[in-house]
């Protein structure tokens, strides 16, 4: 028969053992800093596909509104991405505020964003490669990015659309957390998949967001 001692030092064992498997477990089910930075960059593009980023990345021409509709008046992105000769974005909206008199939203370096950031139809890969991409991004590292996203203030109308617009669903100081995650986990993209994404307002398949 076993002595008490060799009882307790039987069960001591065990509990080292248990703790032990407990602790791997625990280990293999942390998230890594790949799974933090896919985290951040979840909310990153629950962000930049909503109304009011989206709806000036754009192709040939804006949408409005929380419905993204096509522009009215009809507009053209024309050479330098401020509209076409006869129909400017400035001759309506202002490089400095909202009109709250009218509604016309307005915010400075208001006009279309270039086109090599169209983002408009990317799948979440797709997107996630485009904003890390210095020759998409408007020549952005990480770090500028973060700035970006932190102090420009057209970006920060979002937050701040005027009346009848629905400002960005996330506080801006957790957008800019998660900018920094998702920039130190090495900006990871998430895998691609097959999806069928909505029509827009023109009726171009594949064009609307998932998030």
């Amino acid at each position: 028969m076993w002595s008490a001692s060799g009882w307790l030092a039987l069960a001591g064992g065990t509990l080292v053992l248990g703790l032990l498997l407990l602790a791997r477990d625990a280990s293999s089910a942390a998230p890594t800093r790949r799974d933090r930075g896919l985290s951040a960059f979840g909310t990153i593009a629950t962000v930049v596909t909503g109304p009011r980023c989206l709806n000036c990345h754009q192709a040939e021409r804006p949408l409005q509104g929380d419905d993204r509709h096509a522009h009215i008046p009809r507009v053209e992105r024309g050479p330098d991405n401020l509209g076409a000769v006869g129909m400017r974005c400035t001759a309506c909206h202002s490089l400095h505020a909202n009109n709250e008199t009218s509604g016309v939203p307005g915010a400075p370096a208001w006009s279309l964003a270039p086109l090599s950031m169209l983002w408009q139809g990317l799948t979440p890969a797709a997107l996630c490669r485009a904003l890390k991409d210095p020759a998409r991004n408007g020549k952005r590292d990480g770090a500028a990015l973060i700035t970006h996203m932190a102090s420009d203030k057209l970006v920060g109308w979002g937050w701040n659309p005027g009346q009848g617009r629905t400002p960005v669903g996330v506080p801006r100081a957790e957008l800019v957390k998660a900018m920094k995650t998702w920039v130190a986990a090495g900006m990871p993209c998430p895998d691609e998949v097959v999806m069928n994404l909505p029509s827009d307002a023109h009726g171009r398949a594949g064009e609307g967001m998932p998030w």
